[in-house]
């Protein structure tokens, strides 16, 4: 990812190969390497490690650094390539993409484009109801981001130590600090706010220190020692081997687990700074490695938008067509970096002066952002009118959640919102699986004289058990807590009916497949939710238990403006019924609320499913705007339904 040190090191260029190895490997579906997306952790190593030792020897040197050069060096080295790729995706995804995805994915090519796009994917991760990023064929230039945002202040840093007192000492207290201080709030933020933590670029500034402090180890400690260096060596590649195979998406990641990938790179660099070719460093140096090292810059910039896309074309890859993208991986890449990459980089004429090279770097950055918000805006014109309704039916929130009525994770103390001015009241109680009803619910109780008043929180199940939440990466403590005063609240209101949804465990399974994340048991659901039920009947409540609605492989909205875009019927993206409509889940769900007294469940299935199939597309309609919440021009068409099948349990 950075340029070669001075005196090239085969060995260096064989780690390339392996945490390129690793990435594509992750990313590809390779199971057996779960781990995989450490090796952007050992590409930061290793360019801390190249870059301190390139500007130590210059300010060692010549007591000063010329930051211009420095800078149009990783211009010549990084821009052309990262550009042209954007471009290309660009121009694919004009084909393979929606109207809708071009115009939001050309914002995130515009970030990459200016090298922000980590600053960008922070807030994303914050967004609740936010576009899958998944499929966003840009993601993946969050860790060229954080590297170029290393480079403007790493040279800064060094400078300033030297110039406060000459001396490698000076530099090496200055990294050192600068790496503790942000191993440590890395470490903290990861367990409270993780994204942070991963995209932030100070807060993966101490891998980059890290190896700036293996630069400037003395090599010859360990000259006279084969024997030291062929087992730290042999420590490092099983560290990072340790954390390919037994890291996981789920792990809390970067935080103390990145130490692991972190030092094992520094040993097998250490390792390699003594000079001896043996052992793992003479593996590192054979051949296949030496050209997967090489080409391991282009190789991460196009395998991801390469398997994105296949993946979109084609909606279960075999084995064999992830080999035929892995070949045009390779393709691509070797192709870049003979064209572009390679011949730019070692261009006489850029070379000759700075202004050369950051003249054109700046124009191309500037031209890359233009560019992308060109196509941005190109791609709001080009779509029609249907495929307009698509995109506003799946951005327009519930009637709770526009009304900010929906609490967040952190909430703890509920905030009802009140809805209508009705002598009678109708509780409507659970997570967004409750509030994308809010809009039919709230229309029909004010034809019937009700207010209504909602205790709402994001991915909060009301009944009583606690579980597992990816996005806090831990129990839902939270929900705990907000669950039991909310039944307090209900309780003292007295309303003349509950109405309460939540998320199936059925479907919460399908999101969690493959991801390690811990299950809950059927009788601890079962358990809860009849708690929940039991509390608020003893309290002489009435209840109307809404069955979820069907679960959706991937997001509707974008699998149905796709259809569109390509003239084909919404019905592709129809779900069989055995797999969307969680049937034997919900007769386990009917038999306990039908146990309780004053408890009624709901069953509005037949308004998405026939016998074998489950529609995502209703007369007329978008029925979903994502997996498995309602688009609320669908729910606000089903409140005669809502009227005749919820509100009526009052009078029972």
């Amino acid at each position: 990812m950075s340029a070669p040190s001075p005196d090239f090191r085969p060995d260096i260029e064989g780690l390339r190969a392996l945490a390129v190895a690793g990435v594509v490997a992750f990313h590809f579906g390779l199971t057996a390497l779960p781990g995989g997306f450490a090796g952007v952790d050992i590409f930061f190593v290793i360019s801390g490690y190249l870059i301190t030792r390139q500007l130590v020897t210059e300010i060692s040197g010549t007591g000063r650094l010329d930051f211009l050069r420095f800078y149009a060096r990783r211009a010549r080295r990084l821009l052309p390539a990262a550009l042209f790729v954007i471009a290309a995706t660009l121009a694919a995804g004009a084909i393979i993409l929606s109207p809708e995805e071009q115009a939001l994915y050309s914002k995130g090519a515009m970030w990459a484009s200016a090298y922000m796009i980590n600053l960008w994917l922070i807030r994303w991760s914050f967004d609740y109801f936010a576009n899958d990023a998944a499929n966003n064929p840009f993601i993946h230039y969050w860790s060229l981001s954080v590297e170029e945002q290393f480079y403007l202040a790493w040279p800064a840093l060094l400078m300033l130590a030297a110039w406060l007192k000459p001396g490698k000492r000076t530099i090496m207290l200055a990294i050192g600090i600068a790496g503790l201080v942000s191993f440590a709030v890395c470490a903290w933020l990861t367990t409270i706010s993780q994204p942070w933590a991963f995209y932030f670029s100070p807060l993966r500034a101490w891998e980059f220190a890290a190896g700036g402090l293996a630069s400037m180890a003395p090599a010859w400690l360990l000259q006279k020692r084969p024997w030291l260096a062929l087992a730290l060596s042999l420590a490092g590649l099983a560290m990072i081997a340790f954390a390919y195979l037994t890291f996981s998406e789920e792990a809390p990641f970067p935080g103390f687990l990145a130490l692991v990938p972190v030092a094992g790179t520094v040993l097998l660099l250490l390792a390699g700074a003594a000079g001896a070719r043996i052992g793992v460093n003479a593996v590192l140096a054979l051949p296949p490695l030496q050209w997967v090292g090489k080409l391991s810059y282009s190789l991460y910039l196009w395998h991801w938008p390469v398997i994105v896309y296949a993946g979109m074309l084609v909606e279960e890859l075999t084995f064999p067509q992830r080999l035929a993208c892995l070949a045009l991986t390779l393709a691509l890449s070797a192709l870049s970096y003979h064209f572009i990459e390679n011949p730019i980089r070692r261009n006489g004429w850029l070379m000759a002066n700075a202004a050369r090279a950051l003249v054109p770097a700046l124009l191309l950055t500037g031209t890359g952002v233009a560019a992308a918000y060109g196509n941005a805006a190109l791609a709001v014109r080009h779509q029609d009118p249907e495929q307009r309704e698509i995109a506003a039916s799946a951005a327009e929130p519930a009637t709770a959640r526009a009304e900010a009525c929906v609490e967040g994770y952190d909430t703890v103390m509920p905030k009802p919102c009140t809805f209508g001015n009705g002598r009678r009241m109708i509780a409507l109680f659970g997570d967004s699986h409750a509030d994308h009803w809010s809009t039919p619910l709230i229309e029909a109780g004010k034809k019937n004289g009700y207010r209504v008043e909602t205790w709402l929180k994001s991915s909060c199940r009301p009944s009583r058990f606690s579980f597992f939440v990816a996005k806090l990466n831990r129990n839902y403590r939270e929900c705990d807590q907000w669950r039991e005063q909310a039944m307090k609240e209900i309780i003292a209101a007295k309303p003349s009916l509950v109405v309460i949804s939540e998320l199936a465990l059925t479907s919460s399974r399908k999101m969690a497949a493959g991801k390690g994340e811990p299950d809950t048991p059927d009788a601890v659901w079962q358990a809860g939710l009849r708690s929940t039920l039991t509390t608020l009947s003893k309290a002489g409540l009435k209840i109307a238990f809404i069955r979820d609605v069907p679960f959706n492989d991937e997001n509707i909205d974008t699998c149905v403006a796709r259809a569109l875009w390509r003239n084909k019927t919404p019905s592709l993206c129809d779900q069989t019924r055995s797999y969307a409509a969680n049937d034997a889940m919900a007769a386990v769900e009917r038999e306990i609320v039908d146990s309780v007294p004053n408890a009624s469940y709901v069953d509005l299935t037949d308004r998405f499913c026939n016998a074998t199939t489950c529609h995502v597309f209703i007369d007329g309609q978008l029925a979903f705007r994502d997996q498995h919440h309602l688009a609320t021009p669908f729910a606000e068409s089903l409140e005669p339904e809502v009227e005749r099948r919820v509100i009526s349990k009052v009078g029972r």
